[in-house]
């Protein structure tokens, strides 16, 4: 699959179509929330050789891309970027969505592993929203060619 393809059945299977998207700049921990990833923001990767090399979709922002979603007014600040350090029970991405969803929804974030196709990671204000941070997998060549009947 090319990475158009890749980003057009991914698009397609989502069950989520607004995204928060995490990075951190300037030391601190920032947000944008989207309707639609920009295509500046998704970057075609490869598993290693010991793990097949199949390509993936990461979701990934240059410095520049950063600096100006916050210029823009486009991110808004949650708070340091050693927020993310906190707790060593859970990766990074994982530690990101449990602030977003303490932050943003009030509610208790309860660790899932429920797949892109079935559910967003959060509900806010009634619709589903997947949680991405910075360098996150969106998706993989492999998981959507099983989705896909291939």
């Amino acid at each position: 699959m090319t990475r158009t393809e890749m980003i057009t059945t991914y698009n397609t299977l989502s069950a989520a179509h607004k995204y928060i998207v995490g990075f951190t700049q300037y030391g601190a921990l920032w947000y944008v929330l989207t309707d639609d990833l920009m295509d500046e923001m998704l970057k075609l990767d490869h598993a290693s050789s010991k793990r097949g090399g199949m390509a993936k979709i990461r979701v990934r922002l240059s410095s520049a891309l950063r600096k100006a979603l916050i210029a823009s007014g486009a991110a808004v600040k949650l708070g340091g970027a050693e927020l993310l350090d906190t707790d060593d029970r859970y990766n990074r991405g994982e530690r990101f969505e449990r602030i977003i969803t303490e932050q943003l929804t009030g509610g208790c974030w309860v660790k899932d592993s429920v797949p892109f196709w079935v559910a967003g990671d959060i509900t806010l204000h009634g619709e589903q929203v997947q949680v991405k941070l910075d360098g996150a997998e969106l998706t993989n060549e492999k998981t959507l060619g099983a989705l896909m009947g291939a």
